[in-house]
């Protein structure tokens, strides 16, 4: 069964529903539960400005541990504790990355489904190329 479940958190709507269905599981798997957001490193600015202030990624790290405190007291009020986790890189690398540190034996993410066909091209999906590159299983929760 699962004992650890590192779930991987952006405070989007399909993030959302990644969470409270792993506060739902959890009443069947009593998991140690593992909350982790992931800053985007700011280096889209970089290529385009040369630089990046470091306040800047000070500032997205900031933004992302509010994301990560909304979710523990979200898991919090419907009684289920987690350890909270705040990384800046790649969401794929470094969800993977912590699941390996910690043994994880599941990792959970969300999914909106893209309506066009380019959008979901052009954004790519963390999903499924996580499914390739996960040291466990992988749960995907649909937003619908």
């Amino acid at each position: 069964m699962y004992r650890k479940v590192l779930l991987a958190y952006d405070g989007s709507q399909s993030g959302r529903t990644a969470l409270l269905e792993c506060v739902d599981i959890n009443c069947l798997l009593n998991a140690e539960l593992h909350l982790l957001a992931v800053a985007p490193l700011m280096a889209g600015l970089y290529l385009t400005e040369g630089f990046v202030p470091e306040s800047l990624q000070e500032e997205e790290n900031r933004r992302f541990q509010e994301i990560l405190d909304d979710g523990l007291r979200q898991m919090a009020e419907r009684g289920v504790a987690a350890q909270g986790h705040v990384v800046t890189g790649e969401p794929v690398d470094e969800i993977c990355r912590l699941a390996t540190a910690l043994g994880a034996d599941l990792i959970v993410v969300g999914h909106a489904r893209h309506a066009f066909f380019m959008s979901r091209w052009w954004k790519g999906s963390v999903g499924a190329t996580l499914i390739e590159d996960a040291p466990c299983s992988v749960l995907i929760a649909i937003a619908r």
